[in-house]
């Protein structure tokens, strides 16, 4: 199961997954974009909005009635929501949240039953996208770096909630990433930070890696980003003040 898989990290994660012998069923809102690479890859179609639970339960019916055991959940799905608590829309506020951090938790929720069938035939996996925003309190996107911290708190609380039951937890927290929803070349004001942006690709490799390896939480790439996380858990207050001059440039919120 990939969440968000009609572009993106998403849709890299499932090309990644299917080269290596892997049935996905690709979740998303888009219909024409899914089932274009649905043809491509031989995966399965579900439409979806991961936001909305009676949604996701239903789309859960449907997978598990015709896959009882599920032994990948890949929580991918998720949106942006540039600009400071003071200035985004507060209705933005509630749907990045849904989305972002919900989402995860409707999955997991919902998909359990065929994950727990999974671990029986040998183990399972979910894999949280969460984002080194879960780490660093980027004000420049407050509600969205607010969304991926309540996503990584999830994570981690899953992961020691199933610790022994044969579903293994990993979270992946990439830096900035060049996608559709997420074009981070054209909006970051700094050069520095504009340097470090990677591509969907990067952390497709970086997810398959964290499932065959088991990797509890994969930061990517490590530098230079695990360490800016470490720094914002010993000097908060010097990296509030690197992050207010680094946001994003002016028009592009």
């Amino acid at each position: 199961m990939v969440t968000g898989a009609s572009s993106g990290i998403g849709e890299a994660t499932a090309r990644a997954l299917a080269a290596q012998g892997w049935l996905c069923v690709l979740v998303a809102r888009r219909e024409e974009r899914l089932r274009a690479l649905a043809g491509e890859i031989g995966g399965e179609v579900e439409l979806c909005d991961v936001a909305e639970r009676p949604d996701v339960e239903a789309t859960a019916a449907r997978v598990l009635e015709r896959h009882p055991a599920i032994h990948l959940l890949v929580n991918n799905a998720g949106m942006p929501a540039r600009g400071t608590f003071l200035q985004v829309d507060p209705d933005l506020v509630e749907r990045v949240m849904h989305v972002n951090y919900l989402g995860g938790v409707w999955c997991a929720r919902a998909f359990m039953p065929g994950l727990e069938a999974a671990a029986r035939q040998g183990g399972a996996h979910v894999v949280n996208l969460v984002s080194v925003a879960g780490t660093v309190s980027f004000a420049p996107a407050g509600a969205y770096a607010a969304s991926k911290h309540a996503q990584l708190a999830f994570s981690r609380s899953l992961a020691a909630a199933l610790r022994g039951s044969g579903i293994n937890v990993h979270a992946v927290l990439p830096g900035f990433v060049e996608t559709e929803g997420f074009p981070q070349k054209n909006v970051l004001a700094s050069r520095l930070l504009r340097a470090f942006v990677i591509e969907p690709d990067d952390v497709a490799r970086a997810i398959v890696r964290a499932v065959a390896r088991n990797r509890g939480e994969t930061v990517v790439p490590w530098f230079p980003y695990r360490l800016i996380g470490i720094a914002q858990a010993l000097v908060p207050g010097i990296v509030a003040r690197f992050v207010g001059m680094s946001g994003y440039r002016k028009g592009s919120i």
